[in-house]
Order: structure tokens, then C-alpha cells, then sequence
């Protein structure tokens, strides 16, 4: 009796264990943004901009997205570039690579940038250091006022990045 109990404790877990790593993110980096044979184009300083105002736009438009992340659960490092909220956190934001992106000009192509909807809201504080946001990546492109952006994700979770 005493055996049967301890194997079907030890299945009972081993179960519960696997049900929670498929449920569990995948840590991504912002290359796996990008499908193979897309270079985003280099990020260069604010002062070139300042004597090329024309080269300040977002350029590729058009830039392809990876389909297979599409519904996918994942953990990304990024920076917040705020778009809405209320009066003590962000609740909608666009996630990019580097500090300053989207701000600075011109903003990285939309391979490179995740609108983001966290509903329990990012306090500002931890909006001005980076972050690991994590959740349902889609293929959704979105526009806004800063950037055309070629990945969505409903967030579940936004912490400091340590």
C-alpha cells in the first residue's frame, strides 16, 4: 500500500510539474523578432538626425514579422515608451529594444517594436528603467502616433528587469 501511494504521489507531481512548464513563457531576445535574411537597419546618433531631419522617419514599413510566435507565451527585455494610462501607472505601451526608441528618431522598424496592453498597469516609476514584460505575443501590426509596430501582447506581467 505504502509503495502504491508513493508512485502515485510521485506521478501526481511529475504530472503537475509538466503541466506547469507548458504553461510557463519562453525567454525571447528582440533578434528572434526578426526572421532570417532581415537586417533592421543600424541605430545611429541623434545628432545625425538633427543634420538629416528627412532620414527621421520610420523606415520598412514592411518589415516581415517570425508567424510562428504568433500566440505564443514569452519573456522579453525592453524599454517603455508610454502611450496611455491614468493617473498612477501605464497601461498601454509600446515596447522597443534601447532607451529612447520611438522618441529619438526615427523609431526601429515594426519587427522591432511590441504594442503592449497590461491592464493591472506599469507604475511610472519602473517605466524609466528597463523591463521584462511577459505574455501573448501576436502577429498584430498596430499603428499609432510614434510607430507602426508588427507585434502586439496582452502582458501579463511587467517587472523591473534585474
Amino acid at each position: 500500500m505504502k509503495y502504491s501511494l508513493k508512485v502515485m504521489m510521485s506521478t501526481a507531481l511529475l504530472f503537475l510539474a509538466s503541466q506547469n512548464m507548458a504553461f510557463a513563457s519562453e525567454k525571447i531576445g528582440w533578434k528572434d523578432l526578426v526572421p532570417e535574411g532581415f537586417t533592421p537597419p543600424p541605430v545611429k546618433p541623434q545628432s545625425y538626425y538633427d543634420q538629416n531631419p528627412e532620414e527621421a522617419e520610420q523606415k520598412f514599413l514592411d518589415a516581415p514579422v517570425v508567424q510562428a510566435l504568433d500566440g505564443k507565451k514569452v519573456k522579453i527585455p525592453g524599454y517603455v515608451v508610454q502611450l496611455e494610462g491614468n493617473a498612477d501607472a501605464v497601461t498601454e505601451f509600446l515596447l522597443v529594444p534601447y532607451f529612447g526608441a520611438c522618441i529619438h528618431v526615427p523609431p526601429p522598424p515594426p519587427n522591432q517594436i511590441i504594442h503592449v496592453k497590461f491592464e493591472e498597469g506599469v507604475p511610472y516609476e519602473n517605466t524609466y528603467d528597463a523591463v521584462w514584460v511577459e505574455g501573448t505575443i501576436s502577429t498584430q501590426r498596430t499603428d499609432s502616433d510614434l510607430a507602426v509596430t508588427g507585434y502586439s501582447m496582452k502582458a501579463d506581467s511587467v517587472t523591473v528587469y534585474q
